[in-house]
């Protein structure tokens, strides 16, 4: 039986693989982002197809490879949701029973009151909103009167926007602390993100200083599990934010985009450790997903797929890949939202037999489960490890 060393986790936010069941409870009618994305001809990905991408069950797109060299597995979200929180949450062991809050017409006016005496400043907008087209909109509004811009989006979240010279950045922060602190119960959004920004009108540009607030974790995830364990769990791109932190034992912080978060992950490659890397790479659902740009989602899942090539090079006779995503924003689709999908799971590396089908499975906490018997670490969830049918 093969002894594994590391475990590499790589989440394409957002890269889902065709609606499930339940999707017309979300908003949702036919939507694959996968194929959607397949179909421009940006996409190239052989690194991936090669692993088996497209002889995943359903996934309804591309050529199946005649040998893959990884394992497969289409995942479905048991949790009530579509958003990046509770897609995360799973995959590491939570199962989220009720969704999220959200607010298509934003926050009720006692919440803003709350709000604003905390600040000690007005809210301007409190609508959901672009974040690039809000701080064009009401930038000059903040700018003169010293009003903070409130806005959300079709996720359960509320993000604050402050140009950096009129709010310095630690007092940006300390009012998003402020509103986590007041954002609980029937409010209980998974993220309260600041935004800061910089330019004069119309020339707004949002800054790299973004930071995620998030809810605790409500259950026990597989970070835990492994830090009860004495292992590492470096976390790459926004699982620090996702987790508020729990379960972590180093962070390398928000990515500057997909290509960034690869190169921090390669670095980590060169290092000598034992548990799991926890990677996300937002850009796919941020700058592509919600905007609906086909050809720049494909364009961005051919430049990963590059840089997958390198990594898989560079892995360790002891090391395994889990590839995989936490919901979909199928750019295809209609509006702007995330889209209720199932997810991809590709599983890699010399302790893996290759070209297992593992069928479609009703909870993407299998990953979780799997991750934790890796390392022999306790983990109670309503996932199953895929370990023994997978483990040479």
């Amino acid at each position: 039986m093969s002894e594994i060393k590391r475990a590499f986790v790589i989440v394409l936010d957002s890269c889902g693989i065709g609606n499930e069941p339940d999707a017309a409870d979300f908003g949702d009618g036919v939507c694959n982002t996968l194929k959607s994305i397949c179909g421009s001809k940006e996409y190239d990905t052989p690194h991936m197809k090669k692993l088996g991408l497209f002889n995943i069950d359903g996934v309804g797109c591309g050529e199946p490879e005649l040998s893959p060299t990884g394992s497969f597995a289409r995942l479905r979200e048991m949790s009530r949701g579509k958003d990046t929180i509770i897609g995360h949450w799973e995959i590491a062991g939570i199962i989220s029973e009720h969704p999220m809050p959200t607010y298509p017409h934003g926050f009720p006016p006692d919440l803003i009151a709350g709000l604003e005496k905390a600040f000690g400043r007005k809210l301007i907008c409190n609508l959901p909103y672009s974040g690039t087209k809000v701080i064009h909109d009401y930038g000059e509004e903040h700018e003169k009167t010293g009003a903070l811009i409130v806005y959300t989006s079709a996720d359960s979240v509320l993000q604050i926007a402050a140009h950096e010279e009129h709010v310095p950045i630690e007092e940006l922060y300390d009012d998003c602390r402020k509103a986590r602190e007041l954002l609980h119960g029937e409010h209980g959004v998974g993220r309260v993100i600041a935004r800061p920004f910089i330019g004069s009108y119309p020339n707004y540009e949002r800054t790299p200083r973004r930071h995620d607030f998030s809810l605790a974790p409500t259950g026990d995830t597989m970070l835990d599990a492994l830090r009860r364990k004495g292992l590492d769990t470096i976390c790459v791109g926004k699982i620090s934010d996702i987790f508020a932190g729990r379960g972590i034992s180093r962070s390398l912080g928000i990515n500057k985009d997909n290509v960034d978060g690869m190169e921090k992950t390669l670095k980590v490659m060169e290092e000598d450790f034992k548990g799991l890397c926890f990677v996300n790479l937002v850009d796919f659902d941020m700058q592509y997903g919600h905007r609906r740009d086909v050809d720049g989602y494909a364009r961005a899942a051919t430049v990963f797929d590059r840089q997958l090539g390198e990594f898989m090079e560079k892995m360790h006779e002891d090391d395994v890949l889990m590839i995989t995503a936490d919901h979909g924003c199928d750019p295809g689709a209609p509006g702007t939202d995330h889209t209720r999908e199932y997810i991809p799971l590709l599983i890699y590396g010399n302790p893996i037999k290759a070209g297992v089908n593992l069928g479609t499975y009703p909870t993407f906490a299998m990953i979780g489960a799997t991750v934790a018997d890796m390392f022999g670490a306790d983990l109670v969830s309503k996932g199953e490890s895929f370990l023994p049918r997978i483990l040479r």
